[in-house]
């Protein structure tokens, strides 16, 4: 299974800031979308992936403040991203050495969309459903076996 499946399925709606835009319009923007992480572009460029875990963290620096901070100071700068034909095996190891929870997805400098661990969970948990599915259909459907007659017997 690829990152595609996951984008093919979600869907690739976006939603993007600026750096220089002030941290509590993001904020606001997530908690009005009911998103954890929103895409850093600038000139057309991934420069940054905000998630709640950032901004909690610049929210504790700034004593308990948003303030006048900016997306830009609170901002993942090196976001881990993957490609659409990134296997979901490998994303999952990405993600979890690095504790990532969202990543951007791109095909080469154009972003594509972002996918989340709980994204990459569902395919996993769906993917195995299909299967456990498809055994026991296999098993139930099993082709009967006559017994077989002995060799050399007369009837």
């Amino acid at each position: 299974m690829k990152v595609s499946d996951i984008l093919r399925v979600k869907g690739i709606t976006l939603f993007t800031v600026i750096p220089s835009q002030p941290l509590s319009e993001a904020v606001d923007v997530m908690s009005e979308k009911d998103i954890g992480s929103l895409v850093v572009m600038e000139y057309g460029d991934l420069v940054g992936m905000l998630t709640f875990r950032e901004v909690i963290q610049a929210i504790v620096k700034n004593g308990g403040q948003i303030g006048t901070m900016s997306v830009r100071s609170a901002m993942d700068e090196f976001p881990m991203t993957c490609t659409s034909e990134t296997e979901l095996v490998e994303v999952r190891r990405m993600m979890l050495d690095r504790h990532a929870r969202y990543m951007p997805v791109m095909d080469k400098r154009m972003l594509v969309g972002v996918i989340s661990l709980y994204d990459v969970a569902k395919a996993v948990v769906d993917s195995q459903n299909f299967e456990n599915q498809m055994l026991k259909a296999y098993i139930r459907d099993w082709p009967s076996e006559e017994p077989a007659e002995p060799k050399g017997a007369v009837l």
